[in-house]
């Protein structure tokens, strides 16, 4: 096995897989066989591609990757490519973020940009609707899959690039280190249904209905929430998501770091949130980042 597995510096639940260059050079022949065109239009093209990147490392990569991502536990992976050189673009990113997400699940439909996945970027100025794309307002802790009816069981994030970035570091929480976990999701409040809406750029026409906490095969705990998007019905709904926000917002186990650029991030969505602090103030700030999101096979 080429790849190394390690424990993040600074979480033990995170999972740092590390690739070599030497081992990514053999990626280049196979991947250039699909264009970013044909990924996009064929379905069956993905599987390829992630078949390539799983033989090379003995189809040991995507056995790794659902076990760590299934495990609640762990359920975070940051893969580490060593892409220093030129010959590693973004179209090599892209086809990289695919593979890996066609090792796990089969990825939802993204309305944002009508295609599996969705690239957008962070700049300094930002007209948009969302807080997604805002440098200088905290991204708050969430979940991804919030407002729509697919199921969303795990998330991709990979940094294609940036440029005059200074803070913007990822933040995320394991609901089992969470401080009010018990208060808040054994408040029956957090088990009825809320309303959930999106704002127009995420090209979504319908709302849907689900509670804040559900349990999970084993009992535990699961979450679906982000705070831009309940629709509270009434006062009680109101507070809640008022004192969820908070808490999350406060909690000291919060696990914060610099994703390099050129890295992916994978997550279980169930026990994971995430989110990002702001960047410092910088006309030529600039990151582009690229989303898959979808279910296990």
């Amino acid at each position: 096995m080429s790849f190394t597995i390690s424990e993040h510096k600074n979480s033990k639940r995170i999972q740092v897989i590390r690739l070599q260059e030497s081992d990514l050079d053999k990626l280049i022949f196979p991947f250039k066989k699909h264009t970013i065109t044909s990924l996009e239009y064929k379905p069956f093209s993905r599987f390829s591609l992630a078949k390539s990147l799983d033989e090379l490392f003995e189809n040991k990569l995507s056995n790794e990757l659902v076990k760590i991502l299934n495990n609640r536990k762990t359920g975070t992976v940051i893969i580490e490519p060593e892409i220093n050189n030129k010959k590693f673009d973004k179209d090599f990113l892209v086809k990289l973020s695919t593979g890996l997400a066609y090792l796990i699940g089969n990825p939802n439909f993204d309305s944002m940009t009508d295609k599996y996945y969705a690239r957008f970027h962070v700049k300094h100025q930002d007209s948009s609707d969302s807080y997604l794309r805002k440098a200088y307002t905290n991204l708050d802790l969430h979940t991804d899959g919030t407002y729509v009816k697919e199921k969303t069981d795990w998330l991709i994030m990979t940094k294609m690039e940036e440029q005059g970035v200074e803070n913007g570091e990822s933040v995320i929480l394991h609901l089992d280190d969470w401080e009010h976990l018990d208060e808040l999701s054994n408040n029956p409040v957090g088990h009825q249904d809320f309303i959930w809406g999106s704002p127009k750029s995420k090209n979504i026409e319908y709302k849907v209905q689900h509670p804040v906490f559900k349990k999970d095969k084993d009992g535990k705990p699961t979450i679906s929430y982000i705070d831009q998007f309940p629709e509270p019905k009434n006062m009680e709904q109101g507070l809640f998501l008022q004192r969820l926000s908070d808490c999350l917002e406060e909690s000291k186990n919060k696990v914060e770091f610099p994703l390099p650029a050129g890295s992916t991030i994978l997550s279980n969505n169930y026990f994971w949130l995430h989110g990002r602090k702001p960047f410092k103030e910088n006309t030529n700030l600039s990151r582009e980042l690229l989303r898959i999101r979808g279910t296990f096979f």
